[in-house]
């Protein structure tokens, strides 16, 4: 199946729109691109499905890195998608499930699919390499912290120390 060189368009310029009202953190504009906003993160396997969990990501993703924005590399269209490669930058200025503030900047290359259904789009799913984005959150982190930030991210509580027997 080929695409119409107007719905090439169309989804093209709803992508870019995306990514421009995400940095200007206009909410309510990125949401609007979806009829039912879906957004999946392949590396930690969440998915955020609706409005308001969508809506909660943003913000909680913002809280973290107040500054996020993309520099695009190059879209790609498919049949059923456009694929945005690109690069995310941001300074770690909040918390990010349990990583407190290290005031260190990252920039990650991602690949973002955007998926349609004619010219709805129905999914944002994205890739990225999270070992690439954590070097640089803990670039000078003393060592003695990292077992604790490393197990705050993955969601273990923290260990305890065992007590000496008498």
């Amino acid at each position: 199946m080929t695409i119409s060189s107007d719905l090439k368009a169309h989804r093209e310029r709803l992508v870019l729109d995306h990514f421009a009202d995400e940095t200007r953190q206009d909410f309510d504009a990125v949401l609007a691109t979806f009829p039912h906003p879906h957004y999946e993160l392949i590396p930690s396997g969440e998915v955020h499905d609706g409005t308001d969990t969508v809506r909660q990501y943003y913000i909680d993703s913002r809280k973290a890195f107040p500054d996020q924005r993309h520099e695009i590399i190059q879209l790609r269209h498919t049949d059923d998608s456009v694929i945005v490669e690109f690069w995310l930058l941001g300074t770690h200025r909040g918390p990010l499930r349990g990583l407190p503030p290290t005031g260190n900047a990252f920039r990650c290359r991602m690949i973002a699919l955007f998926i349609f259904e004619d010219e709805r789009l129905v999914c944002e799913r994205v890739y990225f390499d999270t070992l690439t984005m954590m070097r640089q959150l803990l670039a000078g982190t003393p060592p003695e912290m990292l077992p604790r930030l490393i197990g705050g991210l993955l969601g273990q509580p923290e260990a305890r120390q065992a007590e000496p027997a008498y």
